[in-house]
């Protein structure tokens, strides 16, 4: 009888331990948590640098909830926001529009970015302002160029603004999720020759 209960422990005790087995922690400079299956599960936490090389934790979002637990305030600035349909106005919002993941996150999309050859050739440089509406569940949407240089540089950053993976999180205000406007910027620089 003491073997078939031993027998019975060990089953159930490899029986709980397999699903724990099938979930691997992963832990970067900039990202922390479990992964299962190829999928990021569970609450992630996100980390950025300070000016000074400190090390923050910038957000904790739940993969498996697709839930923002926290987040670490950032400047305090005004979006169009609509109100209702078809009505804009620019106010400050509760929680800005984030990337799940952080600007770490987003920077390594954006690092992506082809410079094209005919603004090479030209010499052309500088900033290209993208727009596009983040709507309540966190698509974006609508994507136009604001500020362009020309020589290939603003259908640059528009395709690339357009092909990052949609994991925005609304922004908030006054409790509910609201859509926005929001503008991303790309900067063509080119190397210096050495």
């Amino acid at each position: 009888m003491k073997h078939l209960y031993t027998l019975l422990v060990s089953c159930t005790m490899l029986a709980l331990a397999a699903p724990a087995q099938a979930q691997k922690q992963r832990t970067t400079e900039y990202e922390s948590g479990m992964i299962e299956k190829g999928q990021k599960v569970g609450v992630w936490e996100y980390y950025s640098y300070t000016r000074d090389g400190r090390q923050v934790l910038v957000q904790r979002y739940d993969h498996t909830a697709q839930k923002l637990v926290f987040y670490r305030p950032i400047e305090d600035k005004p979006y169009d926001v609509e109100i209702k349909p078809g009505e804009w106005t620019r106010t400050n919002v509760q929680q800005p529009p984030l990337y799940v993941g952080g600007e770490a996150a987003l920077a390594a999309y954006m690092s992506k970015l082809t410079y094209p050859q005919e603004a090479q050739n030209r010499n052309i440089q500088g900033r290209v302002l993208i727009e596009f509406a983040i709507d309540t569940l966190g698509r974006a949407s609508k994507h136009k160029v604001l500020n362009g240089i020309g020589g290939g540089c603003d259908e640059e950053a528009l395709r690339l603004s357009q092909s990052i993976p949609p994991q925005w999180i609304a922004p908030r205000l006054a409790g509910r999720a609201v859509p926005v406007l929001y503008q991303l910027p790309f900067t063509f620089r080119l190397e210096k020759a050495k």
